[in-house]
């Protein structure tokens, strides 16, 4: 414990030395520090942010007998290297009063697991349960941003957006920046559709997903709560001390999730001028939700809780407390703090009811 936070970056001391001590400061200069030294060391600088060719196209059916309206939307971009398109389904519950909050999950796991009839039920994402609950359930498919193999970022949206006019630099966007990306342009539809509050919209993301979706909460603060299931390392967890998953294990069998620059820090994690808890912070004063399971050592649960521990003073900015405990819970025990939540699942790497049910429970008494 100690040797790891002897070299932590002190979340709320500037790159100039200044200690931030109100929510002003961290809002008009240390937060955007933040963001930057994530872009420049991590995640890589996108070329355009909402292009000007956005489209959308929507059509709706009824669904989960009766109890739904299915709405298939397609989100159409264009570039210079051709075009793309993100295939968002969104159930909205028939018998709620409209405008509804919304659940969005970056799906990792393919399209069996986003069925247009739902006619089966998916522990990783029960739409019915969601539905049941008053909530839109959206999902999309972080592949239609980018597959998930590298190919040297010629597919995808880098395929679509990046000059070909000269070396590619090592702060360039990733694939986790391109999934970001993409859950971004889904609230751009989201901000459009009268039956979705996008004031209350929760982007959840599991594993690989779970690391993107932290981006995505962390840079478009229209989100209104973040969930982080299972993200372990370059995730929720803290990168110094960490156990399981480490950065060289990440930069080498997944060299495209992550900038060029990434891979100067693996076996240096010391040197990295942020950590995780940094990219939790820069969630405040929004809604923050972390999981993590018993059995998944390669994440390291304890990193992920401190991580989220040290992100409190951050959000104590905002008053807000945060999960207000410091003793690292017993499984199935979940903590429902101060716009902060947190629970350790019993089981194995994965995102299951239990998790969406607790998602459900904080939302419902921190975003209704």
């Amino acid at each position: 414990m100690t040797s790891r936070l002897a070299t932590l970056p002190d979340a709320l001391v500037t790159l100039g030395g200044e200690r931030i001590t109100t929510s002003d400061q961290w809002v008009q200069t240390r937060r955007p520090e933040i963001v930057q030294l994530f872009l420049e060391s991590v995640y890589g600088k996108e070329p355009v942010q909402r292009p000007d060719s956005l489209t959308f196209s929507t059509e709706a059916k009824a669904a989960m007998k009766g109890a739904a309206t299915c709405k298939k939307v397609d989100i159409t971009f264009k570039g210079p290297g051709g075009v793309g398109t993100i295939h968002l389904l969104i159930y909205f519950p028939t018998q709620v009063l409209k405008p509804v909050p919304l659940f969005l999950l970056m799906d990792i796991r393919g399209s069996e697991k986003a069925d247009p009839e739902q006619n089966t039920s998916s522990e990783s994402w029960p739409a019915e349960i969601i539905v049941s609950k008053g909530y839109a359930a959206a999902i999309f498919q972080v592949s239609d941003l980018d597959p998930d193999n590298d190919d040297g970022f010629q597919n995808g949206v880098h395929g679509i957006f990046d000059s070909t006019a000269e070396p590619r630099p090592a702060n360039a966007w990733a694939t986790m920046s391109a999934w970001a990306w993409g859950a971004s342009r889904v609230m751009d539809y989201l901000e459009t559709d009268s039956d979705i509050d996008a004031k209350r919209v929760a982007v959840v993301g599991h594993s690989r997903g779970g690391k993107a979706a932290l981006w995505a909460g962390a840079a478009d603060e229209r989100f209104a709560m973040v969930v982080s299931n299972n993200s372990g390392c370059s995730g929720a967890a803290l990168a110094r001390g960490k156990i399981g998953e480490k950065l060289a294990n990440i930069n080498t069998r997944f060299p495209h999730w992550f900038n060029g620059n990434y891979k100067q820090y693996n076996d240096k994690e010391d040197e990295l001028p942020i950590d995780q808890h940094m990219l939790l912070g820069l969630v405040a004063p929004r809604l923050l939700y972390v999981t993590s399971a018993s059995e998944d050592s390669w994440a390291d649960p304890e990193s992920e809780f401190l991580s989220v521990m040290l992100a409190e003073p951050i959000f104590h900015l905002f008053e807000a407390q945060g999960l207000g405990v410091q003793q690292f819970p017993q499984p199935d025990s979940p903590l429902h703090g101060d716009k902060i939540g947190y629970h350790l699942r019993t089981g194995k790497h994965n995102l299951v009811s239990y998790d969406w049910e607790r998602f459900i429970e904080f939302a419902d008494r921190n975003m209704r």
